[in-house]
C-alpha cells in the first residue's frame, strides 16, 4: 500500500526543485518518475535551459551525493571509473574511485566524449558497478544519471549508440521557458533564489523505499499486454527500422506503476502508461530514409500508439 507520507514527499521534492526551475512541472515530474522506477536519465536540449541546474536541484531535495564530468574529446575512461595507483606504504595497488562512484551523476554533454569513453558509463548504468585492472567495484545506491546531449551542430561531437541510447528510460527535452516563466525566472535570480535555496526532502534510504514501494504496485496482465502490444506496434511497421527492444517494454512497466505510485494509487491504469509512452521509446528507435523530418517521426509515433487499443480498466 502507498505511504501517504512518501507520496507528500514526492510533491514536496517537486516544489523544492520549482523553485530553481520555473515552469516546467511535467518535465521535473519525469524525471523524479525515471528516479522512482531506478532508471536514467537522457536531456537533449539546447544548451542554458537549466539541465544543470535541475540535476544539481534534484540532487539537493533527495540528499544525494552528487557527481558531475563536462565531457570533451581529451575525458578517459578512468576519469570515469577510477584507476589504481601504487601505494608505497602497503607495497599494493590502490584504487582511487572515478566520478561516477556517487549517487547522481551528471554527465554533460556526452554526446562529446569518445566512443571508448562513453562506453566507460555503460556497465555502471546497466550492471550497477565499474571495473578497474580486473576487480569490479558497486556504484553507490541508488545510482541515477542524467546524461545531456546538445541536438544540434555535429562538431566535435560523437553521437550516442543505438546500445546507449536504449540503457536511457526516458529522453526528456526542457525546452525554452514560456515569457511570463522567464520573467519569473530573473526575478527570482534577482531576489538570491539559486540551488543553495532548495531543501533536502528526503534522505537515501527513504528514497530506496519509495521504489520499493513502487514496486509493489499492481499491474494487471491486461496491461502487460498492453504494453507489449505498443512495443510489437513499433517493431512491425515498415517505416521503422529497429523497433523498442524488450528494455523498452520493462521500462514501461517500471514508469507506469511509479506514475500510479505518485498518484496515490496501487494499480496501474492505461492512463499511465500513456503519460510517459512517448519519452520512453522515442529514442530507441531507428526510422528509415523516408522518415526525413523530427515531425514526421513524432506523427507516425503517436499514429502508432493510437492503432494500438487499450483495455477497459478503470
Amino acid at each position: 500500500m502507498n505511504d501517504i507520507n512518501s507520496i507528500g514527499n514526492a510533491r514536496l521534492i517537486i516544489r523544492e526543485v520549482s523553485k530553481v526551475i520555473v515552469g516546467k512541472d511535467e518535465t521535473l515530474i519525469k524525471v523524479l518518475l525515471a528516479i522512482i522506477a531506478g532508471g536514467h536519465i537522457l536531456m537533449e536540449d539546447i544548451p542554458g535551459v537549466g539541465k544543470t541546474t535541475m540535476a544539481i536541484s534534484i540532487s539537493k531535495a533527495l540528499g544525494l551525493e552528487y557527481g558531475r564530468v563536462q565531457f570533451t574529446p581529451d575525458v578517459l575512461p578512468s576519469d570515469i571509473t577510477g584507476y589504481s595507483i601504487f601505494d608505497k606504504e602497503s607495497g599494493k595497488m590502490t584504487y582511487q574511485k572515478g566520478a561516477v562512484l556517487c549517487n547522481l551523476f551528471l554527465a554533460d554533454e556526452l554526446n562529446r566524449a569518445t566512443s571508448r569513453t562513453q562506453s566507460a558509463l555503460l556497465q555502471a548504468m546497466e550492471e550497477g558497478m565499474v571495473t578497474v585492472d580486473n576487480n569490479t567495484y558497486p556504484v553507490p545506491q541508488p545510482f541515477i544519471v542524467i546524461a545531456t546531449q546538445n541536438p544540434t551542430g555535429a562538431k566535435g561531437t560523437q553521437m550516442l549508440p543505438d546500445s546507449q541510447m536504449d540503457r536511457f528510460m526516458l529522453r526528456l527535452s526542457m525546452g525554452y521557458p514560456a515569457h511570463n516563466d522567464e520573467i519569473e525566472m530573473i526575478r527570482r535570480k534577482q531576489k538570491g533564489i539559486s540551488t543553495d535555496t532548495v531543501q533536502q526532502v528526503v534522505n537515501r534510504e527513504e528514497l530506496m523505499r519509495i521504489r520499493r514501494e513502487a514496486e509493489q504496485v499492481y499491474i494487471k496482465d491486461d496491461i502487460i499486454d498492453y504494453i507489449v502490444r505498443l512495443c510489437e506496434a513499433t517493431r512491425n511497421d515498415g517505416r521503422i527500422v529497429q523497433g523498442a527492444s524488450p528494455r523498452a517494454s520493462l521500462a514501461l512497466t517500471a514508469l507506469g506503476k511509479a506514475t500510479a505510485w505518485i498518484q496515490g494509487r496501487d494499480y496501474v491504469l492505461p492512463k499511465d502508461i500513456r503519460f510517459v509512452f512517448f519519452e520512453c521509446i522515442e529514442h530507441r528507435l531507428i526510422w528509415s530514409q523516408e522518415m526525413p523530418d523530427a515531425e514526421s517521426k513524432k506523427n507516425t509515433l503517436v499514429e502508432l500508439f493510437a492503432s494500438v487499443d487499450a483495455p477497459s480498466i478503470k
